[in-house]
């Protein structure tokens, strides 16, 4: 198939549709009503083709990414071609619907050309707050699914018609905040709408059969560089594991563990052995343990490869029904979603360290470092903060690690403090580098964050779901450990504590939250000459 297409116009094609999806992102971005969305960029935008398999990604959140090559093709099981039409655009949030955690919520929109379908459009937005016990949606000590918030199966809330004002207000009665959801939801909507414009235009341009035929050899060429990638390692089986903290109910470190079988240009990760699923809500999904996995590979040994469902065929990932993994649907997972699957990441990373550990950097801040805040303006209205957290990242064989930024899983933004300050009820005291948390080593991690946030309002509703703080980043190749991550209450009264990392609490005006995000871990052994 690859050799029946030129590749000028596999590139072309290529590109125009890997620029589709990035300005859908841009359009979420200037078109949200929610700072989560506008300002840190917490959403990605995907292609695939008509039979949901991925062929075009944005510069967007790597798990996001690995999760949405599954979406598709999950949802045509629950609501077939048949059912879809011209002009709709569908809701899910599922987690067993390949999907993350309740707060993520895709759209995906089927894009006919001459009265087919030719490809989707999915655009996932983390949602400020989906409903659940407290604002924002993580329930520190939720034990079940339906705790975490509004459960959206498939569900059509637009069509060619226009919105859906039933389906809609069903969904906004169920969550926070319902104004700014809405504008959330009008900017996915569109965001598929220019991507079903742009791909018209890319059908019309060179043709159905060119078009399609092209897709098909971007899924060969895909495939046979991962191969060729896969090739490249030595023929073994490699071990690794990683720590979550606890299992957000009070228990001790839970082991994420995989054992890898590389055989020619083919990768098998079993993470049979990974523990049995959690009490709270750090469990996740298959579909999220095989993004980190696609992640790896992909940084460590094919990073110029054309994100698609091709070069997903040479590897197989195995999870435990009944693990950490593969908790089934009833469990609660809304923590799972961006800790756990960087402790798959990590385990993974720490599995290939004998064959290339020059590669690898030391343990730097994976962890989201979420603080969510939720209160009321001087106006009334309700405001929910979502604010992550990067650190420092682990050094390299060649380098120290670079101070406060995202490492692995994410990829979204800091708030501006300005911002903060004009949105919600809140004052940030202070902002600088954390001095002296990054690890030892012939070259140091790099330095966390050190933020103050002054809550400004009464009752105001803080939660915690953060990692790093018990298990601290890792040194390689004799490098130290980074600090681990800590976050401090200051009450009204000047009373201190620290805050566990899954916890919801409430504070009055005046209190203080003071968050110190992690080093990174050092790489080798410390140079006494220096």
């Amino acid at each position: 198939m690859t050799g029946a297409i030129d590749p000028v116009t596999l590139e072309v094609i290529r590109n125009a549709l890997t620029a589709t999806a990035e300005e859908m992102s841009l359009v979420v971005m200037r078109s949200a009503r929610s700072p989560l969305l506008r300002e840190a960029g917490d959403l990605s935008s995907a292609l695939t083709d008509g039979d949901g398999h991925l062929i075009a990604q944005g510069r967007d959140i790597p798990m996001h990414m690995g999760v949405m090559s599954f979406t598709v093709r999950e949802f045509l099981k629950r609501v077939p071609k048949e059912r879809l039409a011209p002009g709709d655009v569908w809701f899910l949030n599922l987690p067993e619907v390949g999907g993350n955690h309740l707060p993520d919520v895709k759209a995906i929109r089927p894009v006919f050309f001459l009265g087919a379908i030719r490809a989707f459009a999915v655009s996932l937005a983390h949602w400020a707050d989906i409903g659940g016990a407290v604002p924002g949606s993580y329930v520190a000590n939720a034990t079940d699914a339906w705790q975490e918030g509004l459960r959206i199966p498939p569900i059509r809330l637009f069509s060619a018609k226009g919105p859906d004002r039933d389906n809609l207000n069903l969904v906004l009665a169920n969550v926070r905040g319902a104004d700014e959801r809405e504008g959330d939801i009008l900017a996915q909507m569109a965001a598929t709408r220019l991507a079903e414009e742009r791909l018209a235009h890319i059908f019309a341009e060179h043709g159905v059969a060119t078009t399609t035929d092209t897709i098909a050899a971007i899924h060969d060429r895909a495939e046979a560089q991962m191969r060729t990638a896969l090739s490249a390692i030595p023929d073994g089986t490699y071990d690794g594991e990683d720590w979550l903290d606890d299992d957000a109910a009070g228990g001790p470190p839970m082991a994420v563990r995989v054992r890898i079988v590389i055989e020619g240009d083919r990768a098998h990760f079993d993470f049979s052995a990974t523990e049995d699923a959690a009490r709270g809500p750090v469990n996740t999904t298959p579909f999220v343990a095989a993004a980190s996995v696609f992640y790896v590979v992909k940084t460590l040994f094919g990073p110029d490869i054309q994100p698609s469902g091709g070069c997903y065929r040479p590897i197989e990932v195995v999870t435990r029904p009944g693990s950490l993994l593969d908790p089934g649907p009833e469990r609660p997972v809304v923590g799972g979603n961006h800790e756990t699957s960087q402790r798959v990441a990590d385990a993974v990373f720490r599995a290939f360290e004998p064959v290339v550990p020059n590669l690898l950097s030391a343990g730097g801040a994976t962890t989201s470092g979420l603080i969510l805040f939720g209160g009321r303006r001087a106006d009334g209205v309700w405001t929910t903060l979502y604010e992550t957290h990067g650190g420092g990242e682990g050094a390299r064989a060649d380098r120290d690690g670079a101070p406060v930024i995202r490492v692995h899983m994410s990829n979204v933004m800091n708030t501006p403090a300005e911002v903060i300050e004009a949105e919600y009820p809140i004052r940030i005291e202070t902002q600088r580098l954390r001095r002296g948390s990054g690890g030892n080593g012939r070259h140091r991690g790099g330095e966390g964050l050190h933020r103050e946030y002054r809550v400004l309002c009464d009752d105001m509703s803080v939660t915690s779901m953060f990692e790093r703080r018990v298990v601290p980043p890792y040194g390689l190749q004799g490098g130290a450990s980074g600090a681990p991550f800590k976050v401090t209450v200051i009450d009204a009264e000047g009373h201190r504590s620290d805050l566990p990392g899954k916890a919801n609490i409430r504070l009055d005006a005046g209190s203080v939250v003071v968050v110190e995000s992690c080093g990174g871990g050092g790489y080798g052994t410390p140079d006494t000459d220096k």
